[in-house]
């Protein structure tokens, strides 16, 4: 089983593999594999993936031009006469086979729900790294909604902790402006994160884009629009002077974490605070956290 993976349903992770599997004309053939006419082949509403890079697709149809599609797609019979196919996975390549010129193409049929057909179209994406993070956030959301699931039931579905599908979902929360920026690329999701839930969010977008901040900055800039002690939203501050000796232990717990740590102590009480840039890395630093040792 591939290493992303690791905790999805046995029969959606079976199901995945025999696409997998079906990339040789041996898999093929025993996966009952079948010639597709392209025009019976619909996409998906609901794919969570919303932008196709023209210079991918591109590349991928000249690969296609030149050795044929590797990979079978994925489809479920669509009701009605014309006896078309709903793409589960492989829309890609479905949109770079038209662009190669194609007439038809290999297809894996599946008869899929429709939970089931949502379900494995976010997990390859997911796996793929093919969704930004405001089209990972929407697919949680559709499926939060539409199947009635939780942060913990999502991610057991998709491989992922409960806190970063909670953390995703919180994305939907920023205003439209900030998301387009997220979704154009101009943000960052920690940059997004920070501007969760702040009246003047689209303005410090705004600057943040302008004056090219990056995430720490961000989160100081934020600090400051809330109010917070020591902060102003006229000019990203900086820390004040530390002693040594705790300059070294902040260098030491960043060695060891591999993030970035601030202590703040106000006469030996204060806070330590570890920055972190991406959901993968809040959830390396919970499972460090989380550690037992052996029991006896």
């Amino acid at each position: 089983m591939a290493e992303g993976r690791r905790g999805l349903g046995r029969g959606l992770s079976a199901l995945l593999d025999e696409v997998e599997a079906a990339s040789t004309p041996e898999g093929r053939r025993a996966a009952g594999v079948l010639d597709v006419p392209i025009e019976l082949i619909r996409p998906n509403p609901e794919q969570p993936r919303r932008a196709f890079g023209r210079e991918e697709l591109t590349e991928l149809a000249d690969s296609i031009r030149e050795r044929g599609v590797l990979q079978p797609i994925l489809v479920r019979p669509m009701p009605g006469p014309e006896k078309a196919y709903q793409i589960i996975a492989g829309e890609r390549r479905w949109r770079a086979a038209q662009q190669a010129g194609l007439t038809a193409l290999p297809a894996l049929v599946r008869d899929l729900g429709d939970q089931e057909v949502m379900e494995v179209a976010l997990i390859e994406n997911i796996q793929r790294s093919d969704l930004n993070a405001l089209e990972e956030a929407r697919a949680y959301d559709a499926m939060a909604q539409r199947f009635d699931r939780g942060p913990e039931a999502i991610g057991k579905v998709v491989g992922k902790s409960r806190s970063h599908v909670a953390n995703t979902l919180r994305l939907m929360r920023l205003p439209q402006v900030v998301q387009d920026h997220l979704e154009g690329g101009r943000l960052t999701a920690g940059h997004a994160r920070a501007l969760l839930d702040l009246d003047d969010a689209p303005a410090l977008a705004e600057r943040i884009i302008r004056q090219g901040l990056n995430v720490r900055q961000t989160e100081l800039l934020a600090r400051g629009a809330r109010g917070e002690s020591g902060k102003t939203g006229g000019k990203v501050g900086r820390p004040a002077a530390k002693d040594a000796d705790t300059r070294a232990l902040e260098s030491d717990l960043e060695d060891v974490l591999g993030l970035s740590v601030e202590i703040r102590d106000r006469g030996g009480a204060g806070e330590l605070r570890i920055a972190y840039e991406t959901l993968e890395q809040l959830d390396d630093l919970c499972r460090r956290l989380s550690r037992r040792g052996p029991t006896s």
